[in-house]
């Protein structure tokens, strides 16, 4: 069987199996869409350098018991003429903690050299966040199920 990251996809691709494997707890199958040089930076929080602090870093929310899910709302792609490319997405996350749901805005900045993510970007609102913690807080209380858009 050829390992996931000898076939070639297109950028787009890559980042939505990424994210999709990042749903389901496999973490060993989204380290295999970076670089080993891979950076993960979100603003105002530290940057995670390097394939195995980003292993460190993901697999902190299984340990935790943290759920993850990624909503992509909008997702566009620009190549370039050399094996780079870039992903820009839109996109609502979810973290779960037991049945406390924080769904919060977040645009995505995914740079890809010869097909693998090189650079993941996240930018998102620390209102938006503790909004989202306020409706989560909210809705586990009530005992309600949010529906997303």
């Amino acid at each position: 069987m050829t390992p996931l990251s000898d076939i070639k996809q297109d950028a787009t691709t890559t980042v939505r199996e990424f994210l999709g494997a990042l749903e389901v707890d496999a973490t060993a199958e989204a380290l295999e869409l970076v670089t080993d040089d891979v950076e993960w930076i979100n603003n105002s929080l530290s940057t995670a350098r390097g394939a195995g602090n980003l292993d460190r870093a993901l697999s902190m929310g299984p340990k935790l018991r943290i759920g993850f899910a990624a909503h992509i709302h909008h997702i566009a792609e620009s190549a370039t003429a050399s094996s780079e490319s870039v992903v820009l997405t839109e996109r609502t996350d979810v973290l779960r903690f037991g049945p406390v749901r924080i769904a919060f805005w977040v645009c995505g900045t995914f740079e890809l050299r010869d097909g693998k993510i090189a650079i993941w970007h996240d930018y998102f609102s620390w209102a938006n966040f503790a909004k989202g913690t306020a409706v989560g807080l909210t809705q586990a209380v009530l005992r309600r199920t949010p529906a997303l858009d």
